[in-house]
């Protein structure tokens, strides 16, 4: 009796959604194309695509309002994620959880691929599913996450038409939306690799190394571990289903100087596989490594000066300059209704113009599965919006040639290049993968030292800088050395910042 009261509140609940359903003429349900039906077949075993599939076959044949044009375009993806989180501080566990949760995404568009309603708050609903894969609860969420975005949708056409309005005619407008052809790619699910009890006791053994460093006031481990299987379908004929797992540590340990000044160095390792994080032995000799720093770090000078002169960035630190100044300002972004410019950010004029020196290039190949026999977290074969990867050649020769790009077309940019990624219950947007620059000039760090030292000679200063690595707020040095131009010797130095102002870069603020 139970289970009967249980179908009937369903078949309720339901029916309560069907205001946004007219009957389609004839047969409701429509026939399918070759592609499709490969996907239904693959969905036999997993209730969540098969859910999937069969509420887009019923958006797409009977979503339709009076007054309200029906969806030219609809798009279901949703995020299943498994995670690990452990942390301790001091020898002692403080954290240790396990969660699983999947966040659904839905898009509606009203209208054409020239001009539709992706406009504020048509651009798509979010929603929790659950877990426990009952079809009809899977398919109630999502309709109901439909209902409303279509409801939204039509609203903001509306609003977006009335925006446009306001401005003068563009005579070579953009489309809002790029065809894209339709992919099934079915990959298998993951899911994490964890021997739990051993992480437990490496994060209390690394951090119960604080009893050999009485200067030393904090000392934490965290561990995050996750897998998740990324659904996406839509009604062009995309069905994807892709899993990735990223494991990472984070170290951390802080101190104070005698002067009051906060100290703190945080190493972290972000892989793709758990083979790859470091050993027991490994973690514990670079955790000795990190204190043993901070406590350098007590003892050390202070920058004082204002200091503009050449920096030699290492490797770790010219990582962070070329993602924060370089990485974000590729993602071709489309502007606010009225903008003229291409895109946004601080690349949006320089097409085709000179941005880096002429023996610089990027690209980002988010095709990359390894570099150097270690496995990459940005790496894809398909984006968030059904999109197969591609390397870009972004910057040539110091030349900026391409913007990283969706499904929103840019002027001269009228299709994806496979940069459409999305976070869980995010719209997506452009954003690299794999980056990578080149040089055809290529140095040694010996070398690069070694031109350190002569520019800082021809200035008459006695010595330059060496950023180690960089941390926040705004690129802040976190571990920087004086490089002396007479010998080459390093000194450790605390204190500095950098910041930007009227074209430079002084170090104390560096």
């Amino acid at each position: 009796m139970k289970a009967v009261h249980r179908n009937l509140a369903v078949a309720l609940a339901l029916a309560s959604c069907a205001l946004s359903l007219r009957a389609a003429s004839g047969d409701s349900k429509p026939a399918l194309d070759p592609a499709m039906v490969a996907a239904h077949a693959a969905a036999k075993s997993d209730a969540l695509l098969d859910a999937l599939l069969t509420e887009l076959d019923r958006s797409r044949a009977q979503l339709k309002m009076d007054q309200v044009q029906a969806p030219y375009f609809i798009e279901y993806r949703v995020h299943d994620v498994e995670d690990y989180n452990a942390e301790a501080a001091f020898g002692a566990l403080r954290d240790n959880q396990h969660s699983h949760y999947r966040v659904l995404r839905v898009i509606v568009r009203i209208g054409d691929y020239k001009q539709d309603s992706f406009y504020a708050r048509g651009q798509g609903e979010s929603s929790i599913l659950p877990l426990d894969n009952d079809s009809i609860a899977l398919r109630h969420q999502i309709w109901l996450a439909t209902d409303e975005a279509y409801k939204d949708a039509g609203q903001a056409l509306a609003e977006k038409q009335a925006e446009l309005k306001r401005y003068t005619t563009d005579t070579n407008p953009v489309d809002d939306f790029a065809k894209s052809p339709p992919l099934i790619a079915v990959e298998p699910t993951v899911s994490l690799k964890l021997d739990e009890a051993s992480w437990k006791k490496t994060l209390e053994d690394v951090t119960n190394l604080y009893r050999r460093y009485p200067d030393v006031q904090s000392v934490s481990a965290s561990a995050h571990f996750s897998a998740v299987n990324e659904y996406l379908i839509n009604t062009e004929g995309t069905v994807t289903r892709c899993g990735k797992t990223a494991y990472s540590v984070l170290l951390n340990g802080s101190a104070q100087a005698a002067d009051g000044m906060r100290l703190s160095r945080s190493p972290a390792y972000v892989v793709a596989r758990v083979e790859e994080l470091p050993s027991h032995e490994a973690l514990m000799a670079d955790a000795r490594k990190m204190l043993d720093t901070i406590v350098a770090l007590q003892k050390a000078p202070i920058v004082e000066e204002e200091y503009r002169g050449p920096v030699l960035f290492s490797a770790d630190a010219a990582d962070d300059i070329v993602a924060s100044l370089i990485g974000q300002n590729l993602e071709g972004r489309k502007p606010q209704l009225g903008r003229p410019n291409r895109t946004t950010g601080a690349f949006a004029t320089s097409y085709k113009a000179r941005v880096l020196p002429n023996f610089l290039s990027i690209i980002d190949d988010p095709t990359m599965n390894d570099f150097q026999g270690k496995s990459l977290i940005g790496n894809y074969m398909f984006d968030s919006e059904g999109v197969k990867a591609q390397p870009v050649d972004a910057i040539q020769n110091g030349i900026l040639t391409n913007y990283l790009i969706g499904r929103q077309p840019l002027r001269d940019f009228p299709v994806s290049n496979g940069h459409g990624r999305a976070a869980a219950g995010m719209t997506a947007g452009p954003n690299p993968g794999v980056l990578l620059l080149k040089s055809s000039e290529p140095q040694s760090p010996g070398d690069l030292k070694k031109k350190l030292m002569e520019m800082v000679k021809d200035q008459g200063r006695p010595y330059g800088y060496r950023v180690e690595t960089l941390g926040q707020p705004g690129n802040t040095p976190r571990l920087l050395y004086r490089v002396y131009a007479n010998d080459g010797h390093e000194e450790l130095v605390r204190g500095s910042r950098r910041y930007s102002h009227h074209g430079h870069q002084p170090l104390a603020a560096l």
